[in-house]
């Protein structure tokens, strides 16, 4: 290798592979639901949305959330992948290619955590339970439900290659379904989807397998990774590594983005920082308003923010696997980025800190000692059905 090489490997700025595409450079806008979907379509404002981190210097920006099935979003008001939606998706993707930036979509099913009322239909879990967002009981999956939810992941990947998406994320965290599969708190079944590694595996890794087929190398797919629920009996760091061995040895995947948390159980898990529990009750109706007053301290739980807090778990991963990982959690700084490209990971993610400045990446490539605006107090979280914005920065 030569020294030319080693120096672009561990140059934020400088182009890098994924799969089949070259990103312009390695800082990638992690996916955020954007709350700009009112009809479930493509808005002017979804597109300016993603055009801003674009014209502000990130290699690629992630479209969130682009459910594969109705009853696969967290909230009505989401894009659900079929062909109605591709116009305005491939309108996206001109407009954030003609920035010279790459996009992708995150595609996946919301499982336990879909909002049942919103949209009308069961929430699909694992195994029956009561749904912590509201006085509803999940519906177990079936094996036709588990089937028709692998097809419509990969006829979700087809359309968003037919749209001009350079890459899919596929999503198996938060325990969004995929993820509440290999919960083996979440996951009690008895059949060969449960019980085992390898069988809460099994959902995973065909949703992979499927999508792979249906795109073959015409994008890129990476998976949204669990390392760590953060909840008791939950899926924990040996487990996923174990996972991510296996995504290897079948080939699948170009990339894992590594994340933590539930957004059913232990949400600020992933977030650290402040609590904005009032605002939080306040974008919801009664009685889940009432609710987050009286009891959100117990599932808004307080972590103190510390820059590149998922640095630790990911590591364990980058010992263990090749695959090229993509760092999440708290990624402000130049140096952050370039202890973690040093230490052989291939990307890394930023989110809550573009929505306070989607032109960072810019100044710090101009300026590598510039400092984030962004305080963590996570303000942001609770505007995503209203449009996600950092409430510090004047509409």
């Amino acid at each position: 290798m030569t020294e030319a090489t080693t120096q672009a490997m561990t140059d934020v700025f400088a182009p890098a592979r994924l799969g089949p595409i070259t990103v312009p450079n390695r800082i990638i806008k992690a996916a955020t639901f954007e709350g700009r979907t009112p009809d479930t379509l493509v808005t002017d404002e979804l597109i300016e949305f993603h055009r801003a981190p674009a014209r502000g210097g990130a290699g690629m920006t992630t479209v969130a959330y682009c459910a594969v099935s109705p009853e696969g979003r967290t909230h009505r008001k989401q894009i659900w992948m079929r062909p109605e939606a591709v116009p305005g998706l491939r309108a996206l993707t001109e407009a954030v290619h003609a920035e010279g930036t790459a996009v992708a979509a995150q595609i996946g099913h919301a499982g336990p955590v879909a909002n049942a009322a919103s949209n009308r239909a069961p929430a699909l879990a694992p195994t029956r339970r009561p749904s912590p967002l509201g006085p509803r009981m999940t519906r177990a999956a079936t094996e036709s439900d588990i089937e028709r939810i692998v097809a419509a992941h990969a006829e979700a990947a087809r359309l968003a290659a037919e749209s001009g998406f350079d890459a899919v994320e596929v999503h198996c965290g938060h325990n969004y379904l995929a993820s509440a599969f290999l919960s083996p708190r979440l996951n009690t079944r008895t059949d060969r989807y449960g019980g085992s590694l390898a069988n809460r595996a099994r959902f995973a890794r065909a949703i992979a397998r499927a999508v792979r087929a249906a795109v073959g190398d015409r994008m890129a797919i990476t998976v949204k990774l669990n390392m760590d629920d953060g909840v008791p009996g939950g899926f924990w760091l040996d487990e996923s590594i174990q996972l991510a061995r296996w995504f290897e040895r079948d080939g699948t995947v170009d990339a894992l983005e590594l994340t933590a948390g539930s957004s059913l159980l232990n949400p600020m898990y992933l977030f650290t920082g402040e609590v904005p529990l009032r605002e939080f009750a306040g974008a919801f109706p009664p009685p889940l308003r009432w609710g987050l007053r009286v009891g959100g301290r117990a599932f808004l739980r307080h972590y103190p923010y510390r820059e590149g807090y998922l640095l630790e778990h990911a590591r364990q991963f980058r010992r263990e696997v090749s695959l090229p990982l993509i760092l999440l959690g708290g990624i402000t700084r130049r140096e952050t980025m370039d202890t973690a490209l040093a230490e052989g990971f291939a990307f890394v993610a930023m989110a809550r800190a573009l929505l306070r400045e989607p032109d960072l990446p810019r100044r710090l490539r101009s300026a590598p000692g510039t400092r984030s605006l962004c305080i963590h107090c996570n303000k942001c979280m609770p505007t995503i059905y209203r449009g996600t914005r950092c409430v510090l920065v004047p509409e």
